[in-house]
């Protein structure tokens, strides 16, 4: 059993609902991205997004855009990224890490040295974000030669037939974008997000995260009653853009923020399992 897995199953054990953060790796400087991601475990991260800076992150949003052009700025690569995932296995062993970013660094890289210096670093799962599963034959297959999960993203415009395929191709969790746009939009349809998870759960048993527009703890408490995860990335990178001139308060605010949500997203799931229990 992969770390992913692992993970959801202690935490369905539990009743509860994941939280996984999204950072930029090398941003603002390299030298935070471990301390951080190690603030994160211990304000309530389960599991750890960590992105790759690109140079046309075409599914992000400004408040991300702009993260990756500081990290660029820097001379972050591929490379790098692995390196900082190296370092903090080395006291963190059971947090599953998902690289989240862009085919072109995979592809100049190579697919079997990529997944074999990934999993050797102690990555966990792989998310290409402009790499479609029609597409990704060769790339899954390394991935899962070397034990890495591959992630997929859904899109509440996805028909049927798409949530097959992609339910087909997954694995570790499945990444439903719960609005129409890049990261950091807003207008969240709770009830919308609902009715799409559930459409999806009819074709696969593997956890579904929701991300895109989760930004406060009652978005958050909101995903955690409907969803196995919930995914959050530009309201953490706006606080992180912020406090660019002051880094070191960057690894008390970031993590005060976060848990501030892991504590609505548990006070929601202990209502919504006391709700369940009366109502049988």
């Amino acid at each position: 059993m992969s770390r992913i897995e692992q993970r959801f199953a202690a935490l369905r054990s539990q009743g509860r609902c994941a939280l996984i953060p999204y950072i930029a790796a090398g941003d603002p400087e390299p030298n935070i991205t471990v301390p951080l991601m190690h603030a994160l475990v211990r304000a309530g991260a389960d599991i750890i997004e960590l992105g790759v800076p690109f140079s046309d992150p075409m599914a992000d949003g400004p408040v991300i855009q702009r993260a990756a052009e500081r990290a660029l700025e820097h001379g972050i690569s591929l490379h790098q990224v692995l390196d900082m995932v190296r370092a903090f296995r080395t006291q963190d062993v059971t947090t599953p890490i998902v690289l989240m970013g862009y085919l072109n660094p995979v592809e100049v890289m190579g697919y079997e040295p990529f997944a074999a210096a990934a999993a050797a670093a102690g990555v966990d799962g792989v998310l290409t974000v402009d790499l479609p599963p029609e597409e990704a034959g060769s790339l899954k297959a390394t991935l899962a030669k070397h034990k890495l999960d591959a992630i997929y993203l859904l899109a509440p415009t996805s028909p049927p037939a798409r949530m097959r395929l992609i339910a087909g191709a997954a694995s570790g969790f499945i990444y439903y974008v719960s609005l129409r746009g890049v990261t950091g939009a807003s207008h969240l349809n709770v009830e919308e997000v609902a009715e799409r998870l559930a459409a999806i759960r009819t074709h696969t048993r593997l956890p579904l995260g929701v991300g895109f527009g989760i930004g406060t703890p009652e978005a958050a408490a909101a995903m955690a009653k409907i969803a196995d995860a919930v995914i959050v990335g530009s309201a953490i990178v706006r606080r992180m853009e912020d406090l660019v001139t002051q880094a070191d308060r960057i690894l008390t605010e970031v993590p005060g923020f976060l848990s501030g949500l892991r504590a609505a997203m548990d006070q929601a799931t202990v209502v919504a399992q006391a709700s369940r229990g009366a109502n049988r």
